[in-house]
């Protein structure tokens, strides 16, 4: 029961004070005069103010309300590491205990796991949000259970209570990381470009470890190569791509003996590579409406360096013209075959055959060029089918089909093979077509072309095929490099709209690039991309099926995920990724690399336990940080305002918060009762100067 005297006042309060201010001035003045009466005339008029200002006595009917700690347990990732659960859950124990030993004192528990993307730990939110859903006038304490590492110290909500922190982890902890403190997004081929790279050690490194680590360096999954680095300064590390498209480049410093976790241990940098400039050799037979296609193909993009040698002048024309008179310029070929044909990305032989302008041995040179890495194109004309055909040339060795001397000089459609419907280079093709969903089904799908080089396959793909089934377009790999064959010389035929044309930019465009070897055409490849924390994988694949794909967690965990055939020779699959981090995927001899977030998530970028982060907090609220491992503090109360932590023990604020179940209001007189004392003041006050009055006359007389 609590009462309290409250006021229902007739007129407003600033006339009832006035009142009150006029009647003291009118005392004063009395006092002043001497009037004998005075003080019964005040008391007269304290009586009617009174009565004006109705006073009441409010009696309140309590229930007390139970006070209320809140303890917020931190289960992030840097919480899971060394033997931190255990001492949180122990911890949690004993808080549990001693505030049920508490009377009127209950526990709220909130625990916190990893946020969203990188949000690392949100400890103070989830303060935040629980001290919105109970009273405030009810909260006297809070607990964090945490190791310090907070990442939304900015959300820190005003306490009215003491905060304390509890950390986990112990002092002989020590960790180390690796750092990329630069890395660019794309990088020119063959030029190398610099990283900036660090192996940071934090805590209590032990004495032992030594002032070097080793630093393994792989790409695109290939075996690691390892350098020993020094620990705790920036490395500038040079690197050249060995390929164009997304190279991806590992970093791992080996787990040390006795640090942490080896989650902050590896780096993942994607690179595009980028070819500054993609040269091509093409070499024309003689001069022919083809050349023209092949010419534009190339000049119109401008990333290409194109030389062109065309033989205007065979042998077999020489008419006497003197060679000073003439106006056309020799062609180096010695240089170009000999000494700088490695310069070149692709070499393109239009409808050539042997004149003796180009010796043997510059063709075998070409084929050597092909082992080592290099990609030949031959568009084959009439000539090929005959006995000067480059195919008995050195040359010979590394085509994928061979001339049965046979011209097939008929319109037929070309069409893609059923292995072409799988390989980058033309599936989809029909897509390309003006023709394309015009007609009915037996409509075709592109003009026709007029003569055909019969050739028999040796090796390689054929996937694009002529009347009967016969080879059109042959891909083959030899040694490192890529050789092509197209049986015919007729593909300008599409380029000038011949029976509606066809799509000849395209498929050059992607035979030109699959020689050149861009990643996005190989027909075997496995590729990953991210949309948060959700992967879509792609698999390209000339099998008719290909095994689950293996995917490797951050943890070491292995998940097997079908793959479903989505297109001919695309499988894809989409995997939502349990947390961030670094994932390996392999796939039959395929792999690829993949990081979520960054390769260490920001709850391994500082793994130490510490409390400097939340000491300014904690501090504001008198409230203390204390190490579990040196044993869980006592849980005292402490008057608000008081020091609320010490030596071996923390305290929290009893708040008597209550709950008011009834209120009474009775009034101290009724009205008349207040104006009856008035007028007996009054009459007192009256008959009390009479007296005064006549006893005054009487002493006088």
């Amino acid at each position: 029961m609590a009462g309290s005297v409250i006021f229902d006042s007739l007129l407003p309060m600033v006339a009832i004070w006035s009142l009150g201010a006029v009647a003291v001035i009118l005392l004063s003045l009395a006092l002043w005069r001497g009037l004998s009466g005075a003080w019964l005339r005040m008391a007269a008029l304290a009586a009617l103010l009174l009565a004006i200002a109705n006073p009441s006595l409010q009696t309140e009917e309590r229930e007390a309300l139970t006070d209320i700690v809140v303890a917020i347990v931190d289960e992030t990732a840097s919480q899971r590491i060394s033997d931190r659960a255990a001492q949180t859950a122990e911890a949690l124990e004993e808080i549990e205990a001693q505030v049920a030993a508490l009377p009127n004192t209950e526990l709220r528990v909130a625990r916190v796991a990893d946020a969203e993307g990188d949000g690392g730990s949100q400890v103070l939110s989830a303060l935040a949000n629980v001290m919105a859903e109970e009273p405030r006038a009810r909260l006297a304490g809070a607990i964090l259970l945490t190791d310090g590492q907070v990442h939304d110290i900015e959300r820190a909500p005003v306490l009215p209570a003491p905060l304390h922190t509890l950390l986990t982890g112990r002092a002989d902890d020590w960790d180390r990381r690796l750092i990329v403190q630069n890395a660019p997004a794309f990088a020119i081929l063959g030029e190398p470009v610099t990283l900036t790279l660090e192996i940071e050690d934090q805590g209590n490194v032990p004495e032992d470890i030594g002032a070097t680590a080793s630093l393994e360096i792989s790409v695109d999954g290939e075996e690691p190569e390892v350098f020993q680095v020094p620990v705790g300064r920036p490395l500038e590390l040079p690197v050249t791509l060995p390929h164009g498209g997304m190279n991806v480049l590992q970093f791992t410093a080996p787990a040390a003996e006795g640090e942490l976790t080896d989650r902050n241990n590896s780096a993942v940098i994607q690179i595009n590579g980028v070819r500054d400039r993609l040269r091509v050799l093409l070499v024309s037979g003689a001069p022919h409406p083809g050349e023209r296609t092949w010419r534009n193909l190339l000049k119109s993009d401008s990333s290409v360096d194109l030389v062109h040698f065309t033989i205007l002048r065979p042998p077999e024309k020489q008419d006497g013209v003197p060679v000073n008179e003439l106006s056309l310029i020799a062609f180096p070929t010695r240089e170009l075959f000999l000494e700088k044909i490695d310069e070149f990305d692709l070499i393109i032989f239009d409808r050539y055959k042997r004149r003796g302008i180009l010796p043997s041995i510059y063709l075998d040179n070409v084929r050597q060029y092909v082992e080592r890495g290099g990609a030949v194109l031959i568009a084959a004309g009439p000539d090929f089918a005959t006995a000067n055909s480059i195919f008995r040339s050195p040359l010979g060795d590394i085509l994928p089909a061979a001339p049965t001397s046979r011209v097939i000089e008929e319109g037929f459609y070309p069409e893609v093979s059923e292995l072409g419907d799988r390989h980058p280079v033309t599936e989809g093709l029909a897509a390309f077509s003006p023709l394309a969903g015009l007609g009915g089904d037996d409509a075709p799908e592109w003009g026709r072309w007029m003569r055909l080089i019969d050739v028999t396959a040796q090796s390689g793909q054929t996937v694009m095929e002529g009347p009967d089934a016969r080879p059109l377009l042959v891909l083959d790999r030899v040694g490192e490099g890529r050789v092509a064959l197209m049986a015919s010389d007729h593909a300008w035929l599409w380029s000038r709209g011949y029976e509606g044309g066809g799509p000849q930019l395209e498929l050059l465009r992607r035979l030109a690039h699959w020689m050149m070897k861009e990643p996005e055409l190989e027909e075997e490849a496995l590729s990953v991309t991210a949309e948060g924390q959700t992967m879509t994988i792609a698999r390209r694949s000339l099998e008719l099926a290909v095994p689950e794909v293996e995917i490797t967690g951050p943890d070491g965990s292995v998940v097997a995920v079908p793959l479903t055939e989505t297109t001919p020779g695309r499988f894809t699959a989409e995997y939502d990724a349990p947390e961030i981090g670094l994932y390996r995927l392999a796939n039959g001899d395929q792999e690829a690399v993949i990081a979520l977030g960054p390769a260490a998530p920001r709850e391994f970028v500082q793994t130490i336990a510490s409390g400097e982060t939340l000491a300014p907090l904690v501090r504001s609220t008198r409230g203390g940080v204390v190490s579990v491992e040196d044993g869980v503090p006592d849980l005292r109360r402490v008057r608000a305002g008081r020091p609320a932590a010490g030596r071996g023990w923390i305290g929290i604020t009893p708040r008597e918060a209550f709950l008011t179940a009834d209120v009474t209001v009775r009034p101290f007189l009724p009205s008349w009762a207040f104006l009856l004392v008035a007028a007996l003041l009054a009459i007192g006050a009256w008959l009390w100067e009479g007296r005064r009055t006549v006893s005054a006359a009487a002493k006088s007389g």
